[in-house]
C-alpha cells in the first residue's frame, strides 16, 4: 500500500513538472516567434508528453519491483522450522571506519566465549541488510550489479555459541532474511564439525562459535548481464565479505575468509537450495588475542618507506 501511494505521488509530481515546462515553452514560442498554438493542440501535446513520461517511469519502476519481488519470493518460499527476529540495527560501536580498516585482520584462534546475538545481528545487517526502501527496491549495505542481489546468507551456530537474553540460540543452520531482518532455522544440530571436514579440516571453522556461509544464486544476475554476470556475482561476494570483516572488527570480534571447501558438501550441510552455490565461509568469534594497531605505526611505516 505504501508503495502504491509513493507511485501516485511520483506521477502527480511528474504531471506538475510537465505542465509547468509546457506552459513556459508555449509562452516562449509566443514571445520569440509569435506562434500561437490553439488550446486543443496544447492540451493534446501535454497529454502525449505526460503519457510518455509515465511510460518511461513505469519501465524504470517495474524493473525495480521485478527484481525485489522475485528476490523476496525466492527467500520466502523455502521451508524453515522457526523464525527469530533480530534486534533492529543501531549504532553499537564507537569505532570509526578508519579504525575498523586499521585493525582489520584475519583471525584464526578463538576464545571459548559465545557471540552475542545482538552482535550477530549487526554483522548480518552489515553483510546484506536493508538501508533504504525505494519503491519496493530494497537497497542494501553492499553494492550489487543492477540491484539483482544474488547472495543468500546462512549462519551455522554451534552448541551454546550465540548468547541471548534467555540463554543460547538453538544450534543449527539458519538463513538470513534481510527484508525482515530475521534468521530462519533450516536444520537443527551443531554442524560445525561437518563444516570443518567439508572445509578441508581447517580448525578455525570447527572452533569458531559461528560461521557465516555466503551463497550465490547466479541466475539473478546472469539473466540481466549474461556471462558477464558471473564476474559481478564474485565481485559482490567480496563486498559482502569486507563488510563482515569491518563490522566484526568494530565489535571486537574476529573473522577470516575461507574459500577452500567442497561446494556441494557445504551446500548439503547448511541446507541450501539446489540453485544456491556456496562461495565463502566466515568463521566468527571472540579473538584469543585481539589485534590492535595505531595510526602512529602507519605514520612511522610510510616515513620509513619514503626514506624519512
Amino acid at each position: 500500500m505504501y508503495q502504491i501511494f509513493e507511485t501516485i505521488v511520483f506521477l502527480i509530481i511528474v504531471g506538475i513538472v510537465v505542465l509547468v515546462v509546457a506552459k513556459l515553452f508555449m509562452r516562449d514560442l509566443r514571445r520569440k516567434y509569435d506562434i500561437n498554438i490553439g488550446r486543443r493542440m496544447f492540451i493534446t501535446s501535454l497529454i502525449v508528453a505526460f503519457l510518455m513520461l509515465v511510460l518511461i517511469s513505469s519501465i524504470f519502476l517495474s524493473s525495480k519491483y521485478r527484481y525485489s519481488h522475485e528476490y523476496y519470493r525466492d527467500i520466502s518460499s523455502g521451508v524453515f522450522l522457526s523464525e527469530i527476529f533480530l534486534t533492529i540495527p543501531t549504532r553499537r560501536t564507537r569505532f570509526s571506519v578508519e579504525e575498523a580498516l586499521l585493525n582489520r585482520k584475519s583471525i584464526r584462534e578463538w576464545r571459548k566465549d559465545p557471540v552475542h546475538i545482538d552482535d550477530l545481528s549487526m554483522i548480518l545487517w552489515a553483510a546484506y541488510g536493508v538501508v533504504e526502501n525505494i519503491y519496493g527496491w530494497y537497497r542494501r549495505t553492499s553494492p550489487s550489479a543492477g540491484a539483482t542481489y544474488p547472495m543468500e546468507i546462512y549462519v551455522v551456530v554451534g552448541e551454546r555459541s550465540v548468547a541471548t537474553s534467555q540463554g543460547f540460540l538453538e544450534p543449527g543452520s539458519y538463513k538470513y532474511d534481510p527484508i525482515r531482518h530475521s534468521i530462519k532455522l533450516i536444520k537443527k544440530g551443531d554442524l560445525r564439525n561437518d563444516l570443518y571436514i567439508a572445509s578441508l579440516d581447517q580448525e578455525w571453522v570447527r572452533d569458531a562459535p559461528v560461521s557465516i556461509v555466503i551463497c550465490a544464486v547466479h541466475r539473478r544476475t546472469t539473466r540481466v548481464y549474461g556471462e558477464r554476470g558471473f564476474r559481478y556475482v564474485y565481485m559482490e561476494a567480496g563486498h559482502v565479505g569486507q563488510n563482515i570483516y569491518l563490522m566484526a572488527t568494530a565489535l571486537g570480534l574476529g573473522t577470516v575468509a575461507v574459500g577452500a571447501f567442497y561446494d556441494d558438501v557445504v551446500a548439503k550441510i547448511i541446507g541450501a537450495s539446489s540453485d544456491e552455490e556456496p562461495l565463502y565461509i566466515f568463521p566468527i568469534g571472540v579473538p584469543n588475542i585481539r589485534f590492535v594497531n595505531s595510526f602512529e605505526y602507519i605514520e612511522r611505516f610510510y616515513g620509513e618507506m619514503r626514506g624519512g
